[in-house]
């Protein structure tokens, strides 16, 4: 959520931010509902400061002037109710269009129309050559027996799966592998809820703009989080923590759950977009400064460097542009993975930071060396996410005979296994 005041002093930023993320909101009736709604409180307290003095000067009157003061304080009531109903009719339509406005981007953010339009950084690893007729994940899956598509689709519907002895024991260990190492590097592990209450997802800026992607539990006012992102950053919530703290760095390994509305017909094939997948999140909390958030960024899109080095995976870094970005991101990177099914790179992490937008809708705050309250900055990113993940491996770790390498960095996970030649019991 964005500070009313800075919306006040600079509404065209916010007109612009609008129009580069392309989320439509109308700045000039949220500032005209301010201003009445502003207008209307002010009115409200000078009432009840009214009606205050009013109460104390009939205690002290007798007679006409007693009745006189008795007949200022009913016009005083209606005065009050008048404001008050204003107040009342304001405050929803206000709270819901301030929900809308997005936090504008950092400069260093190319413009863009849509994700065709990022900007690559750099790439790391070489996409791999095979001396043989290469064959696409779910093939290898099935074809070993770890994969099984048909009867995922069958328990659950479209876009579901079941991994199987090997595969399921490759997608625990590729989980297992990322966690040991962020808590290597201090990150604190947390297990979290995955159903939460809807207003953690509109603190973290997945309601209501992104409501449709999220499964519902109406009945109970709670949602299944579609990234444990969700419970991470809301843990805080309401609280005043000490700058001594920060930053507060926090990992979660989570079951995670997405509509994919409005995704038919994109990327159905396979295991690259699902409706459940189990995902380690990294979350940090820090100070309202941008150096730090700079800093932090870089540190936490490295993290998930360091793994896909360890696996052996060929990858590269872009920076989102405006069009490809959330409503609270400040700046993302990307990290996009080499899949030679497609033959192209495929999104598999995501860094972003988000300066105070997060913070301010969730209240979660720090007082400063100087006593000062401010909000904290908060940042995220993928450590790693399976069954995606997944392409990637078995595809470039496939040998001619179709069997599958296990790569070293998972082999202590998978009982010293080497190579998947068939189900793993």
């Amino acid at each position: 959520m964005i500070d009313i005041k800075l919306i006040r002093e600079d509404p065209g930023r916010y007109k612009e931010a609008a129009r580069l993320k392309k989320f439509p909101v109308d700045i000039d009736a949220l500032l005209d509902i301010d201003a009445r709604l502003s207008q209307a409180r002010r009115e409200l307290q000078e009432v009840k400061t009214a009606q205050n003095l009013a109460g104390k000067e009939i205690a002290r009157l007798d007679g006409e002037q007693k009745q006189a003061a008795i007949a200022k304080m009913a016009a005083l009531k209606v005065k009050g109710k008048q404001a008050a109903a204003v107040v009342e009719e304001l405050e929803p339509k206000f709270a819901e269009l301030v929900l809308l406005v997005s936090q504008p981007p950092a400069p260093q953010v190319p413009v863009g129309a849509d994700e065709t339009e990022n900007v690559e950084l750099r790439r790391e690893g070489e996409p791999p050559k095979f001396d043989f007729p290469p064959t696409d994940h779910i093939r290898l899956g099935e074809a070993l027996d770890i994969i099984d598509v048909a009867r995922g689709v069958k328990l659950a519907g479209s876009r579901n799966f079941v991994l199987k002895g090997a595969g399921a024991q490759m997608h625990q260990a590729i989980l297992r592998l990322a966690v040991d190492r962020m808590i290597a590097k201090g990150y604190e592990l947390l297990t979290v809820p995955v159903l939460v209450n809807e207003d953690v997802m509109e603190g973290t800026g997945y309601f209501p703009l992104g409501r449709d992607q999220a499964y519902l539990c109406e009945r109970d006012s709670q949602a299944l989080v579609g990234t444990a992102e969700v419970p991470l950053t809301a843990y805080h919530c309401g609280e005043i923590l000490d700058e001594a703290e920060l930053p507060k760095k926090y990992i979660a390994m989570s079951t995670c759950f997405r509509r994919e509305a409005g995704a038919a017909g994109k990327d159905t094939y396979g295991l690259y977009r699902v409706h459940y997948f189990d995902k380690v999140e990294q979350v940090v909390l820090c100070r309202n400064d941008d150096e730090t958030s700079l800093s932090l960024h870089e540190e936490i899109l490295c993290n998930a460097e360091d793994v896909l080095k360890a696996l052996g995976l060929a990858y590269r870094v872009v920076n989102v542009c405006t069009g490809d970005l959330g409503q609270g991101q400040v700046q993302k990177f990307d990290i996009e993975t080499w899949m030679p099914s497609r033959e192209s790179y495929g999104e598999t992490h995501s860094a972003s930071r988000f300066d105070e937008f997060q913070a301010r809708r969730l209240d979660i705050r720090y007082r400063d060396s100087e006593g000062q309250v401010r909000f904290v900055h908060t940042l995220n990113n993928t450590v790693i996410a399976s069954p995606r993940i997944l392409i990637p491996l078995l595809e470039i770790y496939q040998n001619a005979d179709g069997s599958i390498t296990v790569p070293r960095a998972l082999r202590p996970y998978m009982g010293g296994l080497e190579k998947i030649t068939g189900a793993v019991q």
